[in-house]
Order: structure tokens, then C-alpha cells, then sequence
């Protein structure tokens, strides 16, 4: 090998030892941040030495596609989980203290000790008073999941505008790593930003990636519909102002398709978008009705008789406002857990007498019960508590069972709601350690390890501190070589 020769190796040998520690000292740089993939310097041998061909960056397709599908289901499961904890403490209140089921237990204490001693009317005052704390409640609960869904509409709107702008983001990166695939520069610092640009956009909705040639690749949704190719695709919502019981919610369309919201407590929603729809539209509309059911029991079990038959029941101690007729069984009607009332007729407040709660009368003379007016009389008080552990007919559409008790109903819609919080926690546990491992899985495959990386560095300095020996030796070979010609 002539010296001319040996110095070329030896000069390609510094520089790629140079680039080499460069991308190394990056990757130590880089090392915490997640939506980094390590590089890695390739070389080639040729016959004046090596040189670095190319950076190589670390991928995992596989590894990659789960991570996303694993984010998004994550992300969704959380959503879903805090949505029904606020559920939880603005419908029911801690520890269920501001419950329809909690008002109805306090009415049942009342009527009861009011049956015991139906002569005096301080009890008459308080069974009544009773009555309008449940009603309370329901209009408080009725209210409160009206807000919930209004709020939920506006953070719907935010995430798809946010959505849209990750998108509009993820164009101009792609357009760049396609640009220099093309061109042959060097695009992983390209590629991370799509990464993680996929990464957020998997947060709000299901996705998978179709890569295309140039290295240019294409969004779908986990519904099947287009959401990137070349340009974004739209993702429209237009929020309501308000919302009122038995108002549907607009959907989330994505170039023209409606997502698809999610379903259960361990929801099948992947991404905040179709979470967020589901407690919109499912849970809250189905809580709604749990509560407009317990208000026709209500106004069911307190219904007015007619003692001699012939004319047809009446609201009673409880009203709404297509009484005094009773609302029809077996049937919600919307709304009605915010429309029900106490009857004027009984209540002091609006100029009424309590005692009809024992006495009846309230809708004429021939629901009269108590006709001679004794003061002991409690035949209708206790028909009234019966009446509430007297099953009714239920709408399916509350998700409870088709045959329960104003009792057991009210009690079924706080069950029915921590059942569901139930499945959501295990849920989120189970999910998050999915999400964790396979985040866990794809760094070791494409992440950086800094005790590798320094070993390597450490290998870099030993064959640099090679090449410059040779360099030394070449150049007293070259000077010894100058000086016998000289």
C-alpha cells in the first residue's frame, strides 16, 4: 500500500469518525425526547477506505401502528372515565347525597311519620316540604346533565378544531419528508415531526397509516373514512347552544362520514372525539331518561283515586304540565324530571293545603278520600308509600330493568351510573398499561440507550485516536521520505 493510499484511509476514517460522533452525541442529546428515533451513521468500504452513505433512522412499523391504535384507545378510555366521574358528583352530588334516590328516601321518612300521626300538621307541612326537595333534586340533576352535554358540545369543538390544525400541520411536514425523499437529503428530523404529529392526531381518533411511494403516506380513520391524502380531509361539527332533554347532539362527520361514538363503561371509543360523543349522546341522554322515569313513578305512586270510581286517576301530590291528567305508562317523556312539580293544591307555599296529602281532594270533591274528616285518618298516606314500592311499567330507553319500584328505580339510576364508573376504571387500568408497554416496547426498538450510545462513543474515540496515530506515522514516513531525497 503506497503512503498516498494509506493517507487517504486514514483521512476517510477521521471523517467518518467525525460524522459518526456527531450522530451519536445527537442521539445522547435526544435521548429523552419520546418522539425521537435513534440514527444511525451507515458506511460502506471501498478500495480508498470507508465513507457514511447514509443516516439511518430506527423504525418499527409494527410496533408503531399499535402504539397508535393503544394511544388512541387510551385516550379515549380517559375521556370517558373523567366525563363520568363529573357526571357522578354534578348529578348525584359525593357520595350520592344529592340524588333523586337520596330525596325519595327522605320523602318515604316523612310520609311515614306522618302516617303515624296524621293529626298533626306540622307533618303534613314537612312531607311536603319533603316532596319539593325531590323535585329538587330531579330538576338539579335534569340541569346538570343539560350543562354536561352543552359542555361536552363545546370540548367536541375543540378537540375537532384542534384536530384540523394538527392536520393542516401534518401537511407541511409530509410535503417536506416527500421533498427530500425525492431529492435524497436527509429527512428523519422530518419524520420524527410525523411521528409525533400521528401521535396527537391518534389521541382524538382512531387512525391507520397507508404508505404510499416517495414516502408519502395516507390517513384513515378507524370508521374506514379519509382523513388525509395529499391534503386534509374536512372535519366539520357545529356545536349546539344549548341543549334540552330529547335534543339530539349534531355528529362529528370526517370527509362526509358521521363518527361513530363509542358504547360501554370499558368504551369501544378510540380517541377524546368519539368519547366525548358517547357521553353526549349515550350516557347522558340515558341518565336523563332514568330521571324523567323516576318522575312519572313519582307522579304515578301519588296519583288521586276517585273512591267511588267513575272518573279517571289524577295527579296528585306530584304534577307536571299535562296534568292533572297522569302521564302514559310504560313511556318516557322527555324532559319530564325537569318539568315535574309539587301540586299547588298541597303546597303552602303557593297558597295550598298540605292535609289534602291525607285527606285527598286536591283535584275536587269526588277524590275525597277522608269524607268524614277524622284527624287519625292514614289509609291514603300508607296507599301512597305502598305506591312506591309498587312496581311500574319502565321504558326500555332507560337502560334498567322493564319492571321496578319508584324505590328500587331511583336506586337502579345511582347503581346503574357506578357500574358504569366501575367498568371505565378497569378499563383505564387495563388500557393505560397497554398504552405503557407498547410505548415501552417501541423505544427500546427505535429509541435511544444512552449506555449504548456512550459505549459506541467510546469505541468512536479509540478509532479516531487510531486514525490519528496513522496520520502521525504517515507524516514521519513523508518527512523521512522528503528528507533522503532533499
Amino acid at each position: 500500500m503506497s503512503l498516498t493510499s494509506a493517507l487517504s484511509i486514514a483521512q476517510s476514517a477521521l471523517l467518518n469518525t467525525g460524522r459518526q460522533t456527531g450522530v451519536v452525541s445527537r442521539n445522547v442529546q435526544e435521548a429523552a425526547n419520546p418522539d425521537y428515533a435513534r440514527r444511525e451513521a451507515v458506511t460502506t468500504t471501498s478500495g480508498s477506505g470507508a465513507r457514511v452513505t447514509e443516516i439511518r433512522r430506527a423504525t418499527d412499523a409494527v410496533l408503531f401502528r399499535h402504539n397508535l391504535a393503544a394511544l388512541s384507545a387510551q385516550s379515549g378510555q380517559a375521556t370517558v372515565s373523567k366525563g363520568l366521574d363529573t357526571l357522578r358528583l354534578s348529578v348525584n352530588g359525593a357520595d350520592n347525597g344529592a340524588s333523586a334516590a337520596a330525596a325519595i328516601g327522605d320523602l318515604i321518612k316523612a310520609l311515614e311519620f306522618y302516617a303515624a300521626t296524621p293529626s298533626n300538621p306540622t307533618l303534613a307541612s314537612t312531607t311536603v316540604e319533603a316532596a319539593r326537595n325531590a323535585v329538587r333534586a330531579l330538576h338539579d340533576g335534569s340541569t346538570a346533565i343539560q350543562t354536561f352535554r352543552s359542555d361536552a358540545d363545546r370540548e367536541i369543538a375543540a378537540a375537532v378544531d384542534d384536530l384540523n390544525r394538527l392536520l393542516g400541520d401534518f401537511e407541511t411536514v409530509n410535503r417536506e419528508v416527500v421533498a427530500g425523499t425525492r431529492t435524497g437529503r436527509d429527512v428523519s428530523d422530518a419524520l420524527d415531526q410525523r411521528d409525533a404529529l400521528l401521535k396527537q392526531i391518534s389521541a382524538h381518533v382512531s387512525i391507520s397509516t397507508v404508505s404510499r411511494p416517495g414516502n408519502d403516506i395516507m390517513i384513515v380513520t378507524g370508521d374506514g373514512a379519509t382523513l388525509f391524502e395529499t391534503v386534509p380531509r374536512e372535519v366539520s361539527f357545529q356545536p349546539l347552544a344549548t341543549h334540552v332533554p330529547g335534543t339530539p347532539g349534531n355528529a362529528v362527520t370526517i370527509d362526509g362520514v358521521p363518527l361513530k361514538p363509542g358504547s360501554g363503561g370499558s368504551t369501544s371509543a378510540s380517541g377524546t372525539i368519539a368519547a366525548k360523543l358517547q357521553l353526549r349522546d349515550t350516557v347522558a341522554v340515558t341518565m336523563q331518561r332514568q330521571l324523567d322515569e323516576v318522575a312519572r313513578g313519582l307522579i304515578t305512586a301519588f296519583a288521586e283515586t276517585a273512591p267511588g270510581g267513575g272518573a279517571p286517576d289524577r295527579a296528585g301530590l306530584f304534577t307536571w304540565p299535562g296534568g292533572p291528567a297522569l302521564p302514559p305508562a310504560g313511556t318516557a317523556i322527555d324532559g319530564l324530571a325537569a318539568a315535574i312539580r309539587v301540586n299547588p293544591a298541597m303546597d303552602p307555599a303557593a297558597g295550598g293545603d298540605p292535609q289534602l296529602l291525607r285527606d285527598g281532594g286536591a283535584n275536587g270533591p269526588a277524590y275525597l278520600a277522608n269524607a268524614t274528616g277524622g284527624a287519625s285518618f292514614s289509609d291514603l298516606l300508607r296507599r301512597y308509600a305502598d305506591g312506591l314500592d309498587r312496581p311500574i311499567a319502565v321504558d326500555p330507553a332507560a337502560g334498567l330493568d322493564d319492571s321496578r319500584s319508584v324505590v328500587a328505580l331511583s336506586s337502579d339510576a345511582v347503581g346503574w351510573l357506578e357500574a358504569l364508573r366501575q367498568d371505565a376504571a378497569t378499563g383505564s387500568e387495563r388500557k393505560d398499561a397497554l398504552a405503557q408497554r407498547m410505548g415501552t416496547a417501541l423505544s427500546n426498538a427505535t429509541g435511544v440507550n444512552v449506555d449504548e450510545e456512550m459505549a459506541l462513543l467510546l469505541e468512536l474515540e479509540h478509532s479516531y485516536e487510531a486514525s490519528a496515530r496513522l496520520m502521525r506515522v504517515i507524516d514521519e514516513m513523508l518527512a523521512t521520505l522528503l528528507a533522503a531525497t532533499g
